[in-house]
C-alpha cells in the first residue's frame, strides 16, 4: 500500500531527527522538558521538508535521507559558530549561506576540514544511495494518486504546525537559551516568525539647532576591524604595537572601553547600534542582522542627522558594496556616498585585504578634496584584521618585533593579529596627522567593532571580556585631559554629537 511505503521512512526520519538533538550545542533540553508545541513544531517542520523531497525525487527513503542530511548540515554550522562565536544557529544566519558561496574564505575555514568533509560526504551517500538502489514510488503509482498522497502530507504538515504554532512560543532573543529551551528546528521557527512581525521605527533623536556650515567640523569615525588592545592578553607584548593609539587616548577628549553588540563577527551589529543608537532591547529579532530588514524602513541614523546639518556623508569600506547589502540599505541610512573595494582596484592588499594604510590615504585624499564651504563626515569600516587569522602565516622578524617575550605556545594567531594591529595604529596616526593639518576643526572617533576569533589563543591565555577600545580626538592646539568614560556602543554616537556642539546634553 503507498502509505505503508511513507510510514517507515517518515517515523524513521523523524526518531533519527529528534536524536541529532542531543549533538547541538549548547545542548537542548529533552524533549519531556521542553514546550509540547516546540516539538509539534520540530515535528511538523520536519514532515514539510520531506514532503518537498519526495514531491522531486519520489523515493522517500531517498527524502528522509536528504533532509537529515540538511539537518546534520545545520548542525554541524551550528556547532562551528557556537564555537567561535559563542552563539548559536540563528534563523537570520540562512542568509549567510548564500554570502559563503561568494566569499567563501570569510565562512567555511570556520566550519573546518572534518565538518565539510561529514557534510560533503551525507549528501553524497544520501544521493548515491537514494537514487541508485530505491526505485521511485511514482513507478508503482498513478502520477496524480502520487502527488494527492504527497499533497496530503503536505496538508497534515502544515495544520500539524498551526497548530504548534498558533499560540506564539515566548523568546528571549537570546539565542544560547531559546535554543536550549525550544529545540533547534523550533528555535529557527520562532525567530522567523519574529522577523515577519512589524517592528514600530523609533522616533529620530533631536538635534541642536543648525549651525553655519563653514563653522562646523568635520568628524571621521572609524570601525576599526577586530580592534581590541591585546596586551591584555599578554604582558610580553610590546607596548609600542599600539603606540599611536595610547598617544590618541592620552590627548583624547574621551576615551575608554565600549561594549559592544558583537562578538568575533557580525560587524553590522555594532556598526547599526552605533549609527542608529538604538539598544538592542529596541530591536527584537532585528538585532542579530539590523541590515535584512529593519534598516529599509528608514531608521534614523547619525548620518541623517548630520546630513540635514548641512555635512556630506560619505562611507568607505574596502569589500564589496553588496555584503551585508550595504548598497542598498546605506542610502536609505543617510549615506550620500558609498566607497567600496571598487575604489581600490590598483592598491597592494596586506595580507587577503585592503591594509588598513590604503584605506587611510583614500580617507585623507576625500579630507583634503572636500569643499571648504561643507564639512565632511567620513564612516571607515576597515578590513585588514578581518580573519581567518589561522590561514596567514608568521612572517620571519613577526615574534621579536611584536613581543618582549615569546609568547605560549599556539599562539600564532596572536602574532598575526598584532601585525595588522600595528597597522591599524598606524593609520590611526596618518588620520590624526591629517586633521591636524588642516585649518578646519576636525575630530576622530575611533572604536573597534568586535575581539578578534582567537579561540586558542584564549585558551593559551585569557579571554577577554568582549569589550574593545575607543576615543573621541579634536585637533588644534588644545589637547584634550584623556578623561575616561566607558559606555555601551549605542550610547557612543549620541556622544560624540554632544562633544562637536551638534547635540543637547542628555539630561
Amino acid at each position: 500500500m503507498p502509505w505503508t511505503a511513507l510510514a517507515w521512512p517518515i517515523l524513521t526520519g523523524l526518531a533519527l531527527s529528534l536524536a541529532l538533538e542531543p549533538a547541538v550545542q549548547p545542548r537542548p533540553l529533552p524533549l519531556w522538558r521542553r514546550p509540547l508545541a516546540a516539538t509539534v513544531i520540530h515535528v511538523a517542520l520536519w514532515l514539510l521538508l520531506f514532503c518537498f523531497e519526495l514531491a522531486v525525487f519520489h523515493r522517500p527513503w531517498f527524502a528522509m535521507a536528504i533532509v537529515l542530511a540538511f539537518q546534520l548540515f545545520v548542525v554541524l554550522v551550528n556547532n562551528a559558530k557556537f564555537h567561535s562565536l559563542r552563539e548559536p544557529f540563528i534563523f537570520q544566519d540562512f542568509e549567510y549561506f548564500l554570502d559563503a558561496l561568494k566569499h567563501p574564505r570569510l565562512y567555511l575555514p570556520f566550519l573546518g576540514t572534518a565538518r565539510a568533509v561529514i557534510a560533503v560526504a551525507g549528501f553524497g551517500v544520501a544521493f548515491y544511495g537514494g537514487l541508485h538502489f530505491e526505485p521511485a514510488l511514482s513507478a508503482s503509482l498513478p502520477l496524480a494518486d502520487f502527488f494527492g498522497m504527497v499533497a496530503a502530507l503536505a496538508v497534515f504538515a502544515g495544520a500539524l504546525l498551526w497548530c504548534g504554532a498558533r499560540r506564539p512560543l515566548p523568546v528571549s532573543f537570546a539565542p544560547q537559551e531559546d535554543l536550549r529551551a525550544l529545540g533547534l528546528l523550533a528555535s529557527l521557527w520562532c525567530y522567523a516568525r519574529e522577523e515577519r512581525r512589524h517592528h514600530p521605527l523609533p522616533a529620530a533623536r533631536p538635534a541642536a539647532p543648525a549651525a553655519e556650515s563653514a563653522a562646523l567640523p568635520h568628524l571621521v569615525v572609524v570601525q576599526s576591524e577586530s580592534f581590541f588592545d591585546a596586551r591584555r592578553l599578554f604582558a610580553g607584548i610590546r607596548p609600542e604595537v599600539l603606540q599611536t593609539f595610547d598617544a590618541l587616548q592620552a590627548a583624547a577628549v574621551r576615551q575608554g572601553r565600549v561594549e559592544v553588540a558583537a562578538w568575533g563577527a557580525n560587524t553590522v551589529r555594532t556598526e547599526f547600534a552605533f549609527l542608529s543608537g538604538l539598544d538592542a532591547s529596541a530591536l527584537g529579532v532585528h538585532r542579530f542582522n539590523p541590515y535584512r530588514k529593519l534598516a529599509r524602513q528608514g531608521v534614523p541614523t547619525l548620518a541623517g542627522l548630520l546630513r540635514q546639518q548641512g555635512y556630506r556623508t560619505v562611507c568607505v569600506h574596502p569589500y564589496h558594496a553588496s555584503f551585508y547589502t550595504r548598497h542598498e540599505v546605506y542610502p536609505l541610512m543617510g549615506f550620500d556616498e558609498f566607497i567600496d573595494i571598487e575604489h581600490f582596484r590598483d592598491v597592494e592588499k596586506t595580507g587577503p585585504y585592503v591594509g588598513d594604510a590604503a584605506l587611510a590615504e583614500k580617507v585623507c585624499a576625500l579630507l583634503q578634496q572636500q569643499a571648504s564651504d561643507q564639512p565632511l563626515f567620513v564612516f571607515v569600516i576597515s578590513m585588514e584584521n578581518h580573519g581567518p587569522l589561522h590561514l596567514e602565516k608568521v612572517s620571519p622578524g613577526d615574534e621579536e618585533r611584536l613581543y618582549s617575550a615569546p609568547p605560549p605556545a599556539g599562539c600564532d594567531d596572536l602574532t598575526i593579529y598584532l601585525r595588522h594591529l600595528a597597522n591599524a595604529d598606524r593609520m590611526a596616526g596618518m588620520l590624526r596627522d591629517q586633521l591636524q593639518s588642516m585649518a578646519r576643526p576636525g575630530w576622530l572617533c575611533w572604536y573597534g567593532d568586535h575581539v578578534p576569533i582567537m579561540p586558542r589563543v584564549y585558551s593559551a591565555l585569557s579571554e577577554p571580556d568582549g569589550r574593545t577600545d575607543w576615543f573621541l580626538w579634536r585637533n588644534g592646539d588644545v589637547p584634550g585631559s584623556g578623561e575616561r568614560v566607558d559606555l555601551r556602543i549605542e550610547d557612543l554616537s549620541d556622544l560624540v554629537l554632544e562633544e562637536m556642539g551638534l547635540k543637547s546634553p542628555s539630561v
